[in-house]
């Protein structure tokens, strides 16, 4: 468990989806069901993915979890600005989420480049 713990993307993704399930909270309180949701499934799966990916069982699998976390992380980017362009969050709220999820993506990339 110390390995993850010393894991850069693991613990940014980590914190990243412990943020986005504060924000389902906040967004099924104003009643919004369906944005909240899909932000919640892709949003925390950015995570999920890295951890298979740690535990994967070959490099090609680890490419593969790491693409596809990367994918889940340019989805949540649109359903964050959708959030944002539709007023469910702040300008400052969507600025603060972008900024740890344009991190992710860009770590995520390297990984994905480097492991070929």
């Amino acid at each position: 468990m110390n390995d993850v713990k010393e894991n850069i993307i693991a613990v940014k993704t980590y914190s990243f989806a412990i943020r986005i399930v504060k924000l389902n909270r906040e967004l099924v309180a104003k009643k919004e069901y369906i944005l909240s949701k899909q932000v919640l499934k892709s949003g925390t799966s950015i995570g999920a993915n890295v951890e298979e990916a740690i535990g994967g069982i070959s490099k090609k699998d680890f490419r593969a979890k790491m693409s596809i976390s990367y994918k889940e992380a340019r989805e949540t980017h649109y359903w964050l600005k959708l959030l944002k362009d539709t007023s469910y969050i702040t300008e400052e709220e969507f600025t603060e989420l972008n900024k740890e999820l344009t991190s992710i993506l860009k770590i995520l990339y390297k990984i994905i480049e480097s492991s070929k």
